[in-house]
């Protein structure tokens, strides 16, 4: 398994898509030259053999530059590292590293491509290939999209080989030995005679070596870590003890304190603000103007948050609809309104023949807005300094913060220091850097002074940028116990174009494909299938959401299914495996028909089975979920899920975020929405905004798959079929098909 690769001192580019099927200038561009950051800001006798890795006299120090929000994304790429590397990761230090253009994403552009997941052509393979291109022109460093482990799996691995490999050369220099006669073990180059070299010995001449530049890469069967049940997350130990320090933690000598409070609706102006009996209350330093609001910064948080309450601000209207009614008639509107279609990826067969010519069955479906509410609001520590400006947050978007606080500031952006924190949770919020545009305004004004910003709950909340809104027009026919036709029409305003917007200050031009994403591209064959988005008016500001279309999508996609699947008489998981077309999919589903052994078992009186599927971010994940009726009220007993990953590195952190993406998208499906008055959500706080409790979570097993070519991740796969599972066991216990989310407004749960 071993493959070559050559690296020049200065750069680092590694993986397939370095050469992208022959085309000349995006070859050029995906290899030329990004300089090492380390190389600048090394001492004596200290090596930076990759910009992943880092080694001195002290120690050895890991860079994990995609960011950590609790799905142990520093662990996994430590791991990597460590494996080629030999060392035992435990034993070094990591650190996101600071921002810079050699940590691009490579793979989070191919899955906008018109490509479903699981086509592998070498047609599909080559255009996700060639979007490395414009994320390395773009400078795109981004954690997001399940695409941590894809990208950094062979990333990680070379820069440990290397690595390795040139620690070993030093060693065959300075004792006059051939570079093949040595061999390493744990942090060691080994000489003939058994004599061990530390690494950090030797760096001090590997500083001094190109690294090497063609080295093999270690056999699966050799990995100490990888892939085995012992492996434990680095960050196990300080997040079970309490000792873990994220962003809201940190702590800067001579900080002050500041919150900020901005108009409700979410682009809209402050009209006045009496500050008068504010200014009067204990700590309070200093009142600010920012974009759309106003700032306190006091001499701790809680009185910035006292302070803001005594403001008396008066707001403009938001920019968009006053209230959810309002939203939702324009949603309607958008919907199979030949004007507003943004773009078709699935049209097979003769979809509208087949609707003339038969019994259609009709369905509508609709998802609400959600909020992100991770547990730490959002939070950043900032120092403006009058050529600096340095910055702690936790954000997955590192260089796009950087650049955005020297616009503001007015300094280069290279003076411009992201220090990357600790998350605790993000699930698409972090993607957002309204919160550090705040903290810059508020340094600017007391300038030397670093301002530590935090949202109160109820800001965080009110000013999330949340999951679109949607609604779907469905209509289908079956035959012969079969499903013939099936036509799936989505209407949502545009994410991509309302985050970019943000990001860039323009839209992303073209279509939309996260409106049909989770529904067009699932691996069935169906004889007419079509599946349409349609884009509605901009309305509240949306952003991604963990699973991002497939949240919403998922559900529409598979219910309806569903439902055509019964009103065929089939059996709803064999008639599933009937229309796969995908072998690796189909598998799945075959593995969770056996996990909770589908035709073998009966479930008793008062109770329904569901099944769900959905291939997202190229993973196949099937759902059974099992529930009782009790007093009329629905119990959700057990839950089953397999998912497929190509190749498993972390299976007890794998089996946690299936388990954790289950309990997510079932406690939303049963309680969670977005509700628009007065321009603002009416929910700004977790008691309006209930997630699921601990006694309402059912027993759940997991399975994960090893058959899928490509390795995979894992963040957000096990979401999208869990709502549409437990729809499907509802209507199975009681016949009562819902087709809106959240399920509490149509039925109770124990």
């Amino acid at each position: 398994m071993g493959k070559l690769r050559t690296i020049t001192r200065r750069t680092f580019l590694v993986g397939s898509v370095a050469v992208v099927g022959g085309v000349a200038f995006g070859a050029y561009l995906a290899k030329r030259a990004i300089p090492n950051p380390l190389l600048d800001e090394l001492g004596d006798g200290e090596a930076a053999l990759t910009p992943f890795i880092k080694i001195t006299a002290n120690g050895i120090t890991l860079i994990t530059p995609r960011a950590d929000k609790g799905q142990g994304a520093y662990s996994l790429q430590a791991y990597l590292l460590a494996e080629e590397l030999d060392i035992d990761p435990a034993t070094a230090t990591l650190s996101p590293g600071l921002p810079g253009p050699a940590y691009y994403n490579r793979v989070i552009l191919g899955e906008g491509t018109p490509f479903p997941g699981y086509d592998e052509s070498t047609l599909a393979e080559t255009v996700r290939g060639f979007m490395s291109i414009p994320a390395k022109l773009m400078q795109i460093q981004i954690t997001g999209g399940s695409s941590t482990t894809p990208d950094m799996f062979e990333r990680m691995r070379m820069a440990g080989a290397v690595a390795r490999e040139t620690l070993k050369e030093a060693a065959a220099q300075k004792h006059g030995l051939s570079r093949s006669e040595l061999n390493t073990d744990n942090g060691h180059v080994v000489l003939p005679n058994g004599d061990k070299l530390a690494y950090t010995s030797l760096a001090a001449e590997a500083a001094k070596l190109d690294p090497i530049s063609a080295v093999e890469l270690r056999d699966p069967d050799q990995w100490r870590y990888l892939g085995k049940p012992e492996m434990q997350r680095l960050d196990m130990l300080a997040k079970c003890t309490g000792t873990e320090v994220y962003g809201i933690d940190k702590k800067i000598d001579g900080m002050l304190h500041a919150s900020v409070c901005a108009n409700p609706g979410i682009g809209g102006e402050l009209l006045n603000y009496d500050a008068d009996a504010a200014k009067k209350l204990p700590g309070v330093e200093h009142i600010v103007p920012v974009k759309h609001g106003v700032g306190v910064i006091a001499t701790n948080t809680w009185y910035a948050f006292k302070a803001l309450k005594a403001l008396n601000c008066e707001w403009g209207p938001g920019p968009y609809p006053e209230n959810s009614d309002a939203i939702w008639e324009q949603l309607s509107e958008a919907v199979d309104n030949p004007d507003m279609l943004d773009h078709r990826q699935r049209d097979d067969g003769d979809v509208d023949a087949s609707l003339n010519d038969n019994n259609v069955i009709t369905a509508s479906y609709r998802v609400p807005y959600l909020a992100h509410a991770p547990m730490e609001p959002m939070n950043a520590i900032v120092l403006v300094e009058d050529n600096s400006v340095t910055i702690w947050t936790g954000t997955q978007i590192p260089l796009f913060i950087r650049n955005r606080a020297a616009d503001i500031s007015g300094i280069d952006a290279e003076n411009v220091l992201v220090h990357v924190q600790p998350m605790g949770g993000s699930f698409g919020h972090r993607l957002e850097m309204t919160h550090v545009e705040q903290a810059v305004e508020l340094a600017m004004s007391v300038k030397g002074t670093p301002i530590k910003m935090t949202w109160s709950r109820e800001e965080d909340m009110t000013h999330d940028y949340p999951r679109p809104a949607a609604i779907t027009q469905a209509r289908g026919v079956v035959n012969n116990g079969q499903v013939e036709t099936f036509d799936l029409s989505v209407g949502q305003s545009s994410m991509s174009s309302s985050w970019f917007k943000r990001l860039a200050g323009m839209g992303v031009p073209g279509p939309d494909a996260t409106i049909t994403t989770g529904s067009w591209d699932q691996p069935f064959t169906i004889p007419n299938y079509r599946v349409s988005g349609y884009r509605a008016p901009d309305m509240v500001p949306v952003s991604s959401w963990r699973s991002v279309g497939a949240s919403g999508n998922g559900f529409f996609h598979d219910c309806f299914l569903d439902e055509l699947i019964h009103a065929a008489g089939a059996d709803p998981l064999e008639e599933r495996i009937r229309l796969c077309s995908h072998d690796t999919s189909r598998k799945v589903l075959e593995g969770v028909a056996e996990l909770c052994n589908w035709n073998g078992s009966d479930i008793g009186e008062n109770k329904g089975r569901g099944i769900a599927f959905c291939m997202s971010f190229g993973v196949p994940a099937a759902e059974v979920i099992d529930v009782s009726v009790i007093d009329s009220r629905i119990k959700i007993d057990r839950a089953f899920i397999v998912a497929d990953v190509g190749t498993v590195l972390d299976p007890i952190n794998i089996e946690a975020q299936l388990f954790g993406g289950l309990i997510f998208g079932l406690s939303h499906a049963i309680n969670s929405e977005l509700t628009y008055e007065n321009y603002a959500p009416k929910q700004n706080n977790y008691h309006a905004y209930e997630g699921m409790r601990l006694y309402q979570t059912p027993d759940i097993q997991v399975k994960v798959l090893e058959n899928g070519e490509k390795i995979r991740g894992i963040g957000e796969p096990g979401l999208p079929p869990a709502a549409p599972a437990l729809g499907n066991a509802i209507f199975a216990a009681t016949g009562k098909r819902i087709r809106e989310l959240p399920f509490n407004k149509h039925i109770q749960f124990v």
